[in-house]
């Protein structure tokens, strides 16, 4: 088996931890794991032979997924990457995982395909739908993985099973329905023979290639266009496919489900229970974590009194709330939101009017990852800007000049080197240098253990990440 993870999407409803550049799958709950991690650890620890984890994704999250990865990867499962330039929709993505489990695999291999951003709490429910589904898959079938509705949720869209065609634990789809509203909705829930659709599926790579070649074969044609034209790289064990922006524009930008589930007459669908939750808004949170004798739930450092029915998240600062309920309150060190519990789905319209404006905010946090470390922004003004950067173990910056900028540097844990226009400078702890305009350097991370911290002080009529000359990268930006 290979787990195949798609991670698309910026989780507007889930602004201001959640954002285009940060988005959801990095977001972390209670037990200090990411959504996108959880997803990794329940697909790796599943009774199957899992041979790799494909994830398709953005390129400009790949290195912040490696690293992600590595932190709970204990079994050294090798970790391919499809690196989309742009998103064009889930269809396109699952048939380039596809290509690419058959060109470095096998095309009997079967394909879990999971969204990087849900939450499955019954592990031991859901290896067992897998273990039905892997079943099915061996007999041809494109296996849905439909979750037994608790109540009517118009959000979501359903599956009808067709109760008279058993197939081991499941049945086969007769009908994949729209969102309903509350009453058809109801009407579902009540049958029994209706499923939420989760957005999970599994399938052998050869029935997945066969059916989108007689159902939508021109999407086929475009992302197998595309892969020809694309580079590939390996590191160690993995390899990483940098899929053709002047191709990948051409892939119809549809989701798996029309491209395919809808049409192909191969579907089914394993009814199940597994502690599902698509993480969708604040409210679904709230729903998913450990509540107090007064139904709030708290992520971070929090005094409430008298406050009853509410979600505060923080994990920056102190948040303190004096007769309050039914609120979400959301801290972050740039954005605060405070929202009715019950409309947390209309976050997504603040999220759109940042994004329209072009704020900082819907894009990126003060703390911005980047493959050798992170930078957060502590100050900034017009002619100047005071960052702190954290550099991994033996990793590097870029090899890189400024036009526009001037760099001081002071180190406060580890020990720096700097190379200057060819000249090479240890620095240790309170040691500090100063990098001129146009002056090609590049700092470096001396120990194979421990951080490097330096504050960064850059001065000059423009600070922007554009005005950055790359004569050579580690990690092969241009």
């Amino acid at each position: 088996m290979i787990p195949v993870i798609i991670s698309g999407g910026a989780g507007s409803r889930l602004w201001p931890v959640s954002r285009q550049s940060d988005p959801k799958p990095f977001l972390k709950l209670s037990d200090g794991k990411s959504l996108l991690q959880s997803t990794f650890v329940r697909a790796v620890n599943l009774n199957q032979n899992v041979s790799s984890v494909i994830t398709v994704t953005n390129e400009k999250l790949h290195f912040r997924m490696q690293d992600e990865y590595q932190q709970v990867n204990d079994k050294k499962i090798p970790c391919d990457f499809v690196l989309e330039p742009f998103g064009r929709n889930t269809a396109p993505a699952v048939i380039a995982a596809a290509l690419f489990a058959k060109k470095h695999y096998d095309e009997d291999e079967i394909l879990l395909i999971l969204p990087a951003d849900h939450l499955i709490s019954d592990l031991e429910a859901f290896t067992k739908a897998v273990a039905d589904a892997t079943e099915m898959a061996k007999q041809g079938f494109l296996v849905t993985f439909g979750i037994n509705p608790e109540y009517p949720e118009t959000g979501y869209g359903y599956i009808e099973a067709n109760k008279d065609l058993n197939i081991i634990n499941g049945y086969e789809v007769k009908r994949f329905v729209e969102k309903p509203d509350l009453k058809l909705a109801t009407e579902y829930v009540e049958s029994g023979n209706y499923q939420w659709n989760s957005g999970m599926f599994c399938g052998q790579v050869k029935t997945f290639l066969e059916e989108f070649s007689k159902l939508s074969a021109n999407v086929l044609k475009q992302v197998d266009k595309c892969i020809n034209a694309s580079n590939i790289d390996a590191i160690g064990n993995s390899k990483i496919l940098h899929l053709n922006a002047e191709k990948f524009i051409h892939a119809e930008n549809i989701s798996v489900d029309y491209a395919l589930f809808e049409k192909t007459n191969k579907a089914a669908v394993i009814p199940c229970s597994i502690g599902w939750s698509d993480i969708g808004s604040w409210l679904s949170i709230a729903q998913t974590l450990p509540q107090d004798k007064d139904g709030n739930a708290t992520i971070g450092e929090s005094i409430l009194h008298n406050v009853s029915d509410c979600l505060v998240y923080s994990t920056n600062r102190i948040v303190a709330g004096v007769d309050i309920k039914d609120l979400v309150i959301v801290d972050t060190p740039d954005a605060l939101l405070v929202a009715s519990k019950e409309k947390t789905q209309d976050v997504k319209h603040i999220f759109e009017r940042l994004k329209k404006t072009h704020h900082k905010t819907s894009d990126l946090h003060q703390t911005i990852h980047r493959p050798w470390g992170t930078v957060t922004i502590l100050e900034e003004g017009p002619f100047y800007k005071i960052n702190r950067l954290v550099v991994k173990p033996g990793q590097a910056l870029s090899n890189q000049s400024h036009e526009q900028r001037s760099e001081h540097w002071i180190v406060l844990e580890g020990e720096a080197v700097v190379i200057n226009e060819g000249r090479i400078l240890r620095l240790a702890i309170n040691q500090s240098t100063y990098i001129s305009q146009r002056e090609k350097h590049r700092l470096m991370n001396a120990s194979q253990d421990e951080n490097l911290v330096i504050i960064e002080v850059q001065c000059g009529n423009y600070l922007g990440e554009d005005d950055i000359t790359r004569y050579d990268d580690l990690y092969g930006r241009n």
